[in-house]
């Protein structure tokens, strides 16, 4: 049960940690009655390809730490090492195409609005 509490709260700890901070997106004034965004839909698109690659990113970095974990207490066993290695190259792989992903993303998206958003 604590491991799918934690993995809930892996998911939804991004969506907190950005209603928290100084983000602002274009969305937080551009509501209208309905509750339902009125802005531009680039701009929806953009905002949740963002949150879907801070989860995506903070999944691959938890799974590098993970696995330095798995690394520092194989004690020695072969096999061990070797998940472990693995695991943190995919793990390293998962956070460069994260990191790509926003690069892209940001690149589309100065591309069609003509400006940078930052």
């Amino acid at each position: 049960m604590k491991k799918f509490s934690f993995l809930v709260l892996s998911f939804f700890l991004p969506v907190v940690v950005r209603a928290q901070g100084a983000w602002n997106s274009g969305l937080d004034d551009a509501t209208d009655a309905s509750g339902l965004p009125n802005a531009p839909i680039h701009l929806i698109i953009v905002t949740f390809m963002e949150w879907l690659l801070s989860v995506f990113s903070f999944i691959a970095i938890i799974g590098f730490a993970i696995s330095g974990v798995w690394y520092l207490t194989s004690a020695g066993d072969e096999g061990r090492i070797d998940t472990a290695k693995r695991a943190m190259i995919y793990s390293i792989i998962g956070v460069l195409v994260g990191l790509l992903g926003l690069v892209i993303l940001t690149a589309v998206d100065t591309f069609f609005t003509g400006g940078n958003r930052f």
